[in-house]
C-alpha cells in the first residue's frame, strides 16, 4: 500500500462520469473536487439545487476547466430517486463511479416522505434504491465501482428490525449508527453478490474517519461555524477525510469488498488503508435480511445482468 497516499496520487480520469450523492458541501465537495480536476465529467447529486450550483461554481473557481453538473436529488423520496435514475439514464451512455456520500446525523425524530425513519430511510434505504435504479449502468460500464460512505460509529450499531421506523422508541445516536452498518453491510453484500453474478463491477465502503464536515448541523443544512471551527482544532479536515473515499473510487489494487478508512489510531485521522474492522461488524445472515427488507420497503429489486 502506498504511503500517505493523498490528492497528489490521483490519475487522469478523463472519460469518467461519476455520481457523488450530497456534494453540495463537505466531504462530498472535496471529493468532486479533487475528480474534477482531473477530468472526470461529475454530477453534483444533491437535495438543494442552489447550493449545488454554488458548488459548482466553486469548483469551477478553482479548476477554470472542470466538468461538473447539478442534479436534483432527494434520497428520502422514492419518487425523486427515480426521477433522478431516468433522467440520468437518458442523458448518459455510463456510469464509471457512483460514491454514495450523502447523509444526515442525529436529526430529531422525523420520517421521510415514504414513512421511513430520516436516517435509515436517506442514509441507507435512498442509497440502496439509487444504486439499484442505476445498476444497469454500472454493469454495462467495465470495472465501475460503488463507493458507500460509512462511519466509525458503526462498530456500535445494530440493525433494530423490529423497530426500523423508530416508532416503538427513537434516540438519534444509536439509529445514525443503525443507518452507518446498513451502508456498511449493504456495500459488502452487494459486493457478494456482484463477484457471485461475474461482473466487473465492483462494491467498496469507506469512513472518513473524525472529520469536521457540515453534517453537524443534523441534517437542518444550518451552518455550523462554531461546531465545525472546534472540530476542525480536535480532528482532520474534510480534504483529508474524502481521501479514504477517492482512494475507494480509484485505487486499482482494490479488488472490491474493502472497507477504508484512515490509518491513525483508532482509524480517526491519517491517509487512507484498508480497515479490517469491518470483518467484526459483517454478518451474513443479518446482510441478507436487511437487503431483503431493503428490496420490500423500496420496492427495488436488483437483477445482476450486464
Amino acid at each position: 500500500m502506498v504511503n500517505k497516499w493523498d490528492e497528489t496520487c490521483i490519475p487522469d480520469q478523463s472519460g469518467k462520469t461519476i455520481i457523488i450523492t450530497g456534494s453540495s458541501s463537505g466531504l462530498g465537495l472535496e471529493t468532486a473536487t479533487a475528480l474534477a480536476s482531473k477530468g472526470a465529467e461529475v454530477i453534483l447529486a444533491v437535495r438543494n439545487e442552489q447550493k449545488g450550483i454554488e458548488a459548482a461554481k466553486q469548483v469551477n473557481r478553482r479548476h477554470s476547466k472542470a466538468n461538473v453538473k447539478v442534479m436534483k436529488l432527494n434520497l428520502g423520496d422514492l419518487n425523486d430517486i427515480n426521477n433522478f435514475a431516468v433522467d440520468f439514464k437518458k442523458q448518459y451512455a455510463r456510469l464509471d463511479i457512483l460514491i454514495n456520500n450523502a447523509g444526515v446525523m442525529m436529526p430529531p425524530y422525523e420520517k421521510t416522505k415514504d414513512g421511513f425513519e430520516l436516517q435509515f430511510g436517506t442514509n441507507h434505504l435512498g442509497h440502496f434504491a439509487l444504486t439499484g435504479l442505476l445498476l444497469p449502468k454500472l454493469l454495462n460500464t467495465p470495472n465501475s465501482r460503488v463507493v458507500t460512505l460509512s462511519s466509525l460509529a458503526a462498530l456500535k450499531g445494530h440493525i433494530f428490525f423490529d423497530n426500523l421506523d423508530g416508532s416503538k422508541g427513537y434516540r438519534g445516536f444509536p439509529f445514525y449508527r443503525q443507518s452507518k452498518l446498513a451502508n456498511l453491510l449493504f456495500a459488502k453484500e452487494l459486493d457478494l453478490r456482484l463477484r457471485a453474478a461475474k461482473m466487473t463491477t465492483i462494491s467498496i465502503a469507506c469512513h472518513p474517519g473524525i472529520a469536521a464536515t457540515n453534517i453537524t448541523s443534523r441534517g437542518s443544512g444550518r451552518d455550523m461555524k462554531f461546531l465545525t471551527t472546534l472540530m476542525n482544532a480536535l480532528f482532520q479536515t474534510a480534504a483529508m477525510g474524502a481521501l479514504p473515499t477517492l482512494y475507494a473510487a480509484i485505487e486499482p489494487s482494490l479488488i472490491g469488498g474493502e472497507y477504508i478508512g484512515p490509518d491513525g489510531r483508532g482509524a480517526k485521522k491519517g491517509y487512507p488503508a484498508i480497515d479490517t474492522s469491518n470483518h467484526k461488524m459483517f454478518d451474513k445472515g443479518v446482510s441478507e435480511k436487511l437487503w431483503q427488507i431493503s428490496e420490500t420497503l423500496t420496492g427495488v429489486h436488483y437483477t445482476f445482468v450486464g
